[in-house]
């Protein structure tokens, strides 16, 4: 299986979605290889990027389910190759 690097980051303006969104990351735990999560206070968001690599079926799973979830924004970008 041919995989790719990439980047996806969250917002997260709904907070009571933290959960939800918890839970889908750890089920694609396989695929991710770094997270970082900041609290934006001031904002009262939150903000995660990660770090994937994956097949473009898996990273677009993990971005589609997480997509569905109430109040949460998701955009990646993925290597070519």
């Amino acid at each position: 299986m041919v995989t790719r690097i990439g980047v996806v980051g969250i917002v997260i303006e709904d907070r009571t979605s933290v959960p939800e969104v918890n839970s889908i990351l750890s089920a694609h735990g396989d695929i991710i290889v770094g997270r970082m999560g900041i609290p934006y206070r001031n904002r009262d968001v939150a903000v995660i990027s990660l770090i994937v690599d994956g097949t473009t079926d898996a990273i677009g799973s993990l971005t589609g389910k997480l997509g569905g979830v109430k109040g949460v924004l998701v955009k990646s970008a993925l290597t070519k190759k």
